[in-house]
């Protein structure tokens, strides 16, 4: 069942693409003909689900793109489809692996369904802090991590940017320590080590791809979510969420991946300036997110939601929830696995 889902998703994404290549003056949501293509022109076709001011896209559009373009005297042409336009996380990846689509930024968790040691990025409060977070993304895990993928999957990693520390909220009240969250409907990531943190931490893990959670906590089919808070606020969740709780259970990342087979069809200078833009643009983009949290979080107190931060010891009693999911990860992935997270507690300095 499960790969014949797959496969409809692929179908789908490769139906709009299709769609979205028949009409060659048809403009994108941040400008670009789609799907044209002329002479020796190759045009990369960037998805993401996030919205068109997060600063996933917005440093896509200001500094990719043209860096790209110009740098390329126009041979390599840059089209990005923000705000799920060509599907879900989990169908860009599927998109990005067979080619109908050139690259995706995807949200980090999304890849334990295409190569389960990725997840050990989302293990609950594994990182003390950015830096720490930055060095794991940068270093040594994430080389192992991309060599590991790219056998498994046909996909490169170019760099890793951030969605931030992920935050709880709900509707049923202010959330202080593990028992506040028993019972509810949390919508989580399909990730096996989220539905695992979230069945410790005594609620109801529902995944759900994240362009179906506005109307899904609209409607009441979910208590509450959990994300970041630059798409807490640029997904407007806020409007419909009365409580938030700034727990920070995960560091979430964002790979920036491209199909392997289009990487090698590129010359030596294309792959470089690729590979350059995207330094600058993951460079930019934790800049942006980091930098955009205060403000966003107090526009988020503006709007009404009522937050709460935890005291040294109410965030104990969530790291001490949550510690059955380590040994599960451990016990599931053995050497592999504890090498793994010693490696990434490792840039905890």
């Amino acid at each position: 069942m499960l790969r014949k889902l797959r496969l409809i998703g692929v179908i789908l994404v490769s139906l709009v693409l299709l769609t979205a290549c028949g009409e060659n003056n048809s403009k994108s949501a941040n400008g670009g003909d789609k799907g044209t293509s002329s002479g020796d022109v190759k045009t990369i076709r960037i998805s993401h689900v996030l919205q068109e001011d997060h600063p996933t896209n917005t440093t896509l559009v200001d500094y990719f793109k043209p860096i790209v373009e110009e740098k390329s005297g126009g041979k390599l042409k840059v089209e990005i489809y923000p705000n799920a336009q060509l599907g879900s996380d989990r169908q860009a990846i599927e998109a990005v692996i067979n080619g109908s689509i050139e690259m995706s930024v995807p949200g980090g968790p999304v890849f334990s369904g295409f190569y389960e040691p990725y997840m050990v990025y989302d293990l609950p409060f594994l990182f003390d802090n950015r830096e720490a977070a930055y060095a794991a993304c940068d270093g040594e895990l994430k080389d192992r991590l991309s060599e590991g993928l790219l056998k498994a999957q046909n996909i490169r990693i170019l760099g890793i940017g951030e969605n931030g520390f992920r935050h709880i909220t709900t509707n049923k009240g202010p959330i202080k320590e593990p028992v506040d969250l028993k019972g509810l409907k949390i919508r989580t990531m399909e990730s096996p080590n989220h539905i695992k943190t979230f069945e410790a931490l005594g609620t109801n893990p529902t995944p759900m791809a994240f362009n179906e959670l506005f109307t899904a906590l609209q409607q009441g089919t979910v208590d509450g979510q959990e994300n970041p808070i630059p798409i807490i606020y640029t997904s407007k969740l806020y409007e419909v969420q009365k409580y938030l709780v700034l727990d920070g259970h995960y560091y979430v990342n964002c790979p920036y991946i491209i199909n392997e087979n289009f990487w090698n069809s590129l010359t030596e200078d294309e792959q470089k300036i690729i590979q350059e833009a995207i330094d600058e643009t993951v460079k930019n983009q934790r800049e942006e997110l980091a930098n955009q949290e205060d403000e966003y979080l107090q526009k988020i107190k503006e709007s009404g939601m009522k937050v709460n931060e935890l005291s040294p010891e109410e965030k104990q009693k969530f790291i001490d929830a949550t510690k059955s999911v380590y040994t599960w990860f451990e016990d599931t992935y053995g050497e592999e696995g504890k090498e793994l997270v010693d490696l990434a507690r490792s840039y905890n300095k």
